[in-house]
């Protein structure tokens, strides 16, 4: 078999201070990357430390490797900067990477590797010790040499350890060039930053291409360097995040982080084994928003069938393009499904949404095979903060928890079980979600146990924010 075409890499980097790492930056490329392989383009928006001076020494000192600066005299934000850095680009591949990152051995030979193995693939990235977006893993080193290491030993190419995704993280991001000519650059409304990565993944996504998370290549990221840890600055960082979350809703007509949110958490009940069992299995999703969970149960198993709800039209045509998916009110639609057809059932925080979720179980057993599972989390209303909000007097329905205010029911774990068993289910197990809670909480919970005497079962079930239940017909 031919050996994959590797191709070209044009390594985009924009900075804004934080000199001491944009230098562990480009000393990690030099010292472990093929220098045939790049060019490096560095985008500097409009520094006020040594980070233009030390740059133009870089390259001084580099002569054998191609290398840009683009000098901005301000802050143009990421998405621009990169926008320029893809301008004065020379090859056939983008590469976007955060100066807060140290590649390592085989890094960009793995990625290109997994780019270049399709071409429905449009864009790949690696995992990390610091990401959101499910890209970070454990990792075991305590400094920069011990991390090498656990790269040198991690980054072994393996198209096994390859994962579709619909969104990728932006710190180290991997594109073809046609791919965005195709689909435009960067959308410089995110700017100075965040949500512009999701954006760019998600038309990616929708313009038919795959997107690859590489889970056998690994890079450092110290993250999040951008902004400094001085208030103001967290305060502003805050306000900007917020601010590109409402955009990002108004574009795409979903909240990012609801609606890409995969249930890592239900999931946990699945067999480790799905692709060994013979056979398709069958799954729904109800309330799937774009999919994402689904999309990471095909990863787990290659012979799934995916099957989804969801309400929002928008979340359900980005679902669409890999499951069989109705956009409906469940509660107001009549499935058309055959008896007995699901191996899973998935209601990830739907019961609280409805105005009748009894009847909605009931309805659903028809639809699971007689050795199938549903799989459900419903948040504890019973849960200390809740408590604590009713002593202060400050009960108020929230944008989201416990007391969103999209939130119909309400539930203890006795009224989570009644419901299963009165519609015909039984609960095989139980975990539970538990968050960390507030001082005046946990002396709220102190003082309950104390003086009222609770017994243990109730206190600790005032600690759980949310119960995942695993359940079969009876």
């Amino acid at each position: 078999m031919s050996s994959p075409k590797i191709s070209k890499v044009s390594i985009v980097i924009v900075t804004y201070n934080n000199l001491e790492y944009t230098k562990q930056c480009l000393d990690s490329i030099i010292l472990y990357t093929p220098k045939d392989l790049y060019e490096i383009i560095i985008v500097d928006n409009g520094s006020t430390d040594e980070t233009v001076y030390y740059v133009k020494n870089f390259i001084e000192n580099h002569k054998s490797i191609q290398i840009k600066l683009i000098e901005n005299k301000e802050n143009l934000g990421f998405p621009k900067g990169c926008n320029q850095g893809i301008v004065a680009s020379s090859f056939d591949n983008i590469l976007f990477l955060n100066n807060d990152t140290i590649v390592t051995t085989n890094w960009l030979t793995n990625l290109l590797i997994c780019l270049n193995s399709s071409e429905n693939i449009g864009a790949v990235g690696p995992v990390t010790n610091y990401c959101s977006n499910y890209q970070a893993i454990k990792t075991t080193y305590s400094n920069i040499e011990e991390m090498q290491i656990f790269a040198r030993q991690f980054n072994i190419s393996d198209k096994n350890l390859w994962e579709e995704r619909i969104n990728l993280f932006g710190f180290c991001m991997l594109v073809r060039r046609d791919v965005l000519e195709q689909i435009g650059y960067f959308d410089e409304d995110f700017s100075p930053g965040n949500y512009e990565d999701d954006d760019l993944s998600l038309r990616i996504f929708c313009a038919g291409y795959k997107l690859i998370l590489c889970r056998d290549t690994f890079i450092h990221h110290h993250g999040s360097k951008t902004f400094s840890n001085d208030l103001e600055s967290q305060k502003k960082f805050l306000e900007i995040l917020k601010r590109n979350s409402l955009k990002f809703e108004k574009k795409w007509g979903f909240n990012r982080d609801y609606s890409l949110f995969i249930r890592y958490d239900l999931l946990s009940f699945l067999p480790l084994d799905l692709n060994n069992i013979n056979g398709g299995l069958n799954f729904l999703d109800v309330g799937c928003a774009c999919g994402a969970t689904l999309l990471k149960i095909k990863n787990m198993c290659k012979n799934a069938n995916l099957y989804g709800i969801e309400l929002n039209d928008s979340a359900a045509k980005i679902a669409a393009k890999f499951a069989n998916i109705i956009s409906k009110d469940i509660e107001n639609t009549d499935l058309e499904y055959p008896n007995n057809f699901f191996n899973y059932i998935i209601l990830g925080d739907i019961l609280e949404h409805l105005k009748d979720p009894w009847s909605l179980m009931y309805k659903l057993k028809s639809f699971l095979r007689d050795d199938g599972f549903v799989l459900c989390s419903v948040p504890n209303v019973m849960h200390i903060s809740v408590i604590n909000q009713l002593f202060n007097g400050s009960w108020t329905y929230t944008q989201a928890g416990i007391l969103d205010k999209t939130h119909l029911r309400f539930f203890t774990l006795k009224e989570i079980l009644e419901l299963f068993n009165n519609a015909g289910y039984k609960v095989r197990r139980i975990s539970k979600s538990v968050l960390p809670i507030s001082a005046e909480e946990e002396n709220l919970l102190l003082n309950l146990k104390n003086i009222y005497g609770i017994n243990n079962d109730i206190f600790d079930q005032m600690q759980v924010y949310q119960y995942l239940i695993e359940a079969i017909k009876k």
